[in-house]
């Protein structure tokens, strides 16, 4: 006859000791500890700010060997050793680069500076649009409560000192693209060099990072950080270059003038979450003050087409990305941007689910909930094979 004995899972000292407090103590522990993580964060984003560049250039080279490590990955399983795979993914990397840089760029710059030409007239056209349309509420008797008249004052008082902040910026440009190739030059090369080291060592460098855990969690932290920026870096990359691909194709069938650009600056902005809505938006209002009806076929392709990308390539692409609700997903990317700009806008949403991650492992409190899904945990815990056979 074979009995069946479960051994209760092991506690660590952190969730005996929570176990241990009243309900006010809690409130009391978390009160004085959310000073401390305010004071936490304020040093981190201070350390940050003095050695910004040399984090930048740490994490432009994590995100680009992390993203360059499938291929690498790939090669590796065919048979060629990990530094001749690094070197031929690099390479054929750099020439991707230099070829978009060849075709793509002049072209999108050159966009760019029709663009800022054509701003001035495409302002007056709003003008004229404002006016029309004041002029018709004033023939129908409609009782709006909007003053066109004041909007109408209001924008010429603002359009001629935006427009000289935007001709000295246009006059500054090519001196300000001069001086920050010079000064940056360096911080490319070594951005460079450190992606191909990571690529190289990878591994090794990984293995000493989480060394310093504890062992129970070493490989539950591994896989739901690389998971977590897996589903996150790669499914924005590919949706956000469908995106593009779909927009640049569309604007430039139905004739929409700087197509190429507006679709690739909507493309580029849905790599940040919600920035393809910001990118819509955006593209939208420019060419209402051509023409509002353009402005209004723009504005439906732009939906079509992020709906198709959001509700029909992502879910097969990404399944589930972050398992965060849409508010948090905002206010860690508010978070990010204001602790560390761009750069912490990309890397936001991946923290923010590590912090998911580890807030369920924490809470955590007793077998019996999680034995009966009150919590379900999503990282594999020591405890799960804690349940041992014992034969009589």
């Amino acid at each position: 006859m074979v009995e069946v004995k479960v051994v209760p899972p092991k506690r660590n000292w952190v969730q005996t000791w929570w176990q241990s407090l009243n309900s006010l103590s809690r409130l009391l522990v978390i009160a004085l500890a959310a000073p401390l993580i305010v004071l936490n964060a304020w040093a981190l984003s201070a350390i940050f700010g003095y050695f910004e560049s040399l984090f930048v250039i740490l994490l432009i080279a994590a995100v680009l060997s992390f993203l360059l490590g499938y291929p690498v990955t790939w090669l590796e399983r065919q048979g060629l050793k990990r530094g001749l795979a690094a070197i031929v993914v690099s390479l054929i990397t750099i020439l991707i680069f230099v070829a978009v840089g060849i075709t793509l760029v002049p072209l999108v710059f050159t966009q760019a500076q029709q663009f800022v030409n054509r701003l001035p007239e495409w302002l007056d056209s709003g003008q004229r649009q404002l006016m029309q349309l004041d002029t018709k509420i004033d023939t129908m008797n409609l009782p709006i409560p909007i003053s066109f008249d004041g909007l109408i004052a209001q924008f010429n008082s603002r359009l001629g000192a935006e427009l000289q902040i935007l001709a000295g910026r246009s006059v500054n440009l090519a001196l300000n693209l001069t001086v920050f190739t010079v000064v940056r030059v360096l911080d490319v090369l070594l951005t460079i060099i450190l992606t191909f080291y990571l690529l190289l060592h990878s591994p090794d460098i990984w293995r000493s990072i989480i060394q310093w855990l504890p062992k129970p969690v070493q490989q539950p932290f591994s896989l739901t950080l690389r998971l977590s920026f897996q589903n996150y870096f790669v499914g924005q990359v590919i949706c956000a270059t469908c995106m593009a691909l779909g927009l640049v194709t569309a604007f430039l069938s139905i004739k929409v003038p700087f197509g190429l650009l507006f679709g690739l600056l909507i493309g580029t902005m849905a790599l940040i979450p919600f920035g393809g809505t910001v990118g819509i938006v955006t593209v939208t209002a420019l060419l209402a003050l051509r023409d509002i009806g353009l402005a209004l076929q723009v504005l439906a392709v732009a939906v079509v087409v992020q709906q198709i990308v959001e509700n029909g390539i992502a879910p097969r692409i990404l399944g589930s990305v972050t398992g965060l609700n849409p508010f948090w997903v905002l206010v860690s990317v508010l978070t990010g941007a204001r602790v560390g700009g761009l750069l912490g806008v990309i890397v936001a949403v991946p923290m923010a689910v590590m912090i998911k991650e580890a807030l369920e492992v924490i809470r955590q409190v007793t077998p019996e909930e999680t034995k009966h899904g009150i919590i379900k945990p999503s990282l594999p815990l020591e405890s799960e094979s804690s349940s041992e056979v014992v034969s009589r």
